[in-house]
């Protein structure tokens, strides 16, 4: 009689995020030699550059946001987890995640942290209940509930005070999303809604762009710059620049202007584009680490992405600090690539590669259907051929046939016709947030029932999910 060993216990690759580090990291370790768990807190991957036209009524949220499982279902070294990650135990190579009352421990022998970046209020957290960020689709569904429940508050309004300021809508933050946001907010209330409305005059809605900065687009250099914003202004958008958000309640927004003084701006509708902040799991694994972090909570991290002392520690996209690489996706997909290979390379015996060096591929933004501007190395370029081109890499960088099919087709009958075909809103998309804030977490959410095996489930060698 024989007896045969077991196989050895291939190595274990964590993923913790599901956007362009995370997803583009699993799907470079396709034909490597290991088991990959994505874990994340959605249970899709989302086109964040696009999320403001989802808030604008022209595309769906299942447009820019295709769900994991049916993008990695084909590779099968693959696990997709759900889950808020809690802890992440660095010297037991542990991570601890929760979902809807189960907690779940899963080990890792490489870990890629790939979280992304949330919104910054810059200390000031209380303006997001009534201002939402852009940096979810929950953020998307409910400004876009916002914006068209403006327009119909409007119409029933009697004081005019009440009127003008239901149709006063202000974004705070003058970077592409910003920018591109107030220009949709001007092309909706301008053209898509113009003949729609009985009492109200559309068009007649007041866009404000605000910012602390003295320029519009400003990494986009001083001639793309002042393009951007006399095109905006052409178009009826008022750009205030060099004025500071020092308030922000239900009816109005309080700025403070270069000169000290102070004013107030009567708006129901805010957006908030302003500030990025990293993830806070960046801090947890720095503690434990000894990595340095920056204010904005991103993490100093070694020239190959892992972390001092820690080679088995990956980190990528708007998490790390490093040489000044812009948060942007394409540092995002670039990172995970390289976490990925180098993965491999440990595994195979091969040198490490070189340290990362970021390929910037350049900036663009949308400023109005027709009107955008492009930086592409030393070639700047605005206009309608910006426009396009906009579209064209926007459009190949979407993930999967059928994200682009459709994009494609609403962008087409928007473009055309001025109509905007995904303008359902509801109460619930715009107040069920605060109402859970309110009501806390764990009453809103409460825990399912579980037996005794679903205490501290731990995903170890060779276990299948439960």
């Amino acid at each position: 009689m024989t007896s045969s060993a077991a196989a050895p216990a291939r190595h274990r690759v964590v993923v913790i995020g599901s956007g362009f580090g995370g997803l583009f990291a699993a799907k470079a370790l396709r034909r490597a030699d290991v088991d990959v768990t994505l874990i994340s807190r959605t249970t899709h991957h989302l086109f964040q550059p696009l999320l403001y036209q989802v808030a604008t009524g022209i595309l769906s949220e299942g447009d820019i946001a295709p769900t994991t499982r049916d993008i990695l279902a084909d590779q099968d070294n693959v696990q997709v987890l759900f889950g808020e990650v809690e802890h992440i135990d660095v010297d037991q190579r542990v991570v601890h995640h929760r979902a809807v009352g189960r907690t779940t421990s899963t080990e890792y022998d490489s870990l890629i942290l790939a979280a992304g970046a949330g919104q910054s209020y810059f200390g000031n957290d209380q303006y997001a209940r009534h201002a939402p960020g852009m940096k979810n689709i929950d953020d998307a569904l409910e400004l876009r509930g916002r914006i068209f429940g403006a327009f119909e508050l409007a119409e029933l309004a009697e004081d005019p005070a009440e009127r003008e300021r239901l149709l006063t809508f202000v974004v705070v933050g003058a970077g592409p999303t910003g920018v591109e946001m107030a220009g949709q907010i001007a092309e909706l209330s301008q053209r898509t809604l113009k003949n729609e409305f009985r009492t109200i005059n559309p068009s007649d809605a007041r866009v404000v762009l605000v910012d602390a900065a003295p320029k519009v687009l400003a990494t986009f250099g001083d001639r793309l710059s002042g393009k951007s914003k006399a095109s905006l202004e052409k178009r009826g958008i008022e750009v205030q620049l060099g004025a500071k958000v020092v308030g922000l309640d239900e009816t109005g927004i309080d700025i403070e202007d270069a000169d000290g003084s102070t004013r107030r701006i009567d708006a129901t509708t805010k957006v908030w584009a302003a500030g990025v902040s990293g993830s806070p799991l960046g801090r947890m694994v720095a503690e434990q680490t000894g990595a340095e972090v920056d204010r904005a909570g991103r993490v100093h991290v070694e020239d190959d992405l892992t972390l001092p002392g820690h080679p088995e520690i990956f980190v990528v996209g708007d998490m790390i600090n490093l040489r000044g690489y812009p948060g942007v996706a394409q540092l995002a997909i670039q990172g995970g690539r390289y976490a990925a290979d180098q993965i491999e390379r440990r595994l195979d015996g091969k040198p490490a590669a070189p340290p990362f060096v970021y390929r910037d591929k350049g900036s663009m933004a949308t400023i109005s259907k027709y009107s955008a501007v492009a930086s592409i190395g030393k070639v700047n370029f605005s206009g309608f051929i910006a426009w396009l081109a906009w579209l064209v890499v926007h459009l190949m960088a979407m993930v999967g046939f059928k994200a682009r099919v459709s994009t494609l087709l609403k962008w087409m009958i928007t473009f055309i016709g001025d109509s905007r075909g995904e303008r359902v809103t509801t109460v619930q998309q715009i107040f069920a947030r605060n109402a859970i804030d309110d009501l806390g977490h764990e009453i809103a959410y409460p825990a399912l029932p579980t037996g005794p095996s679903d205490e501290g489930v731990v995903r170890g060698e060779g276990e299948p999910a439960a």
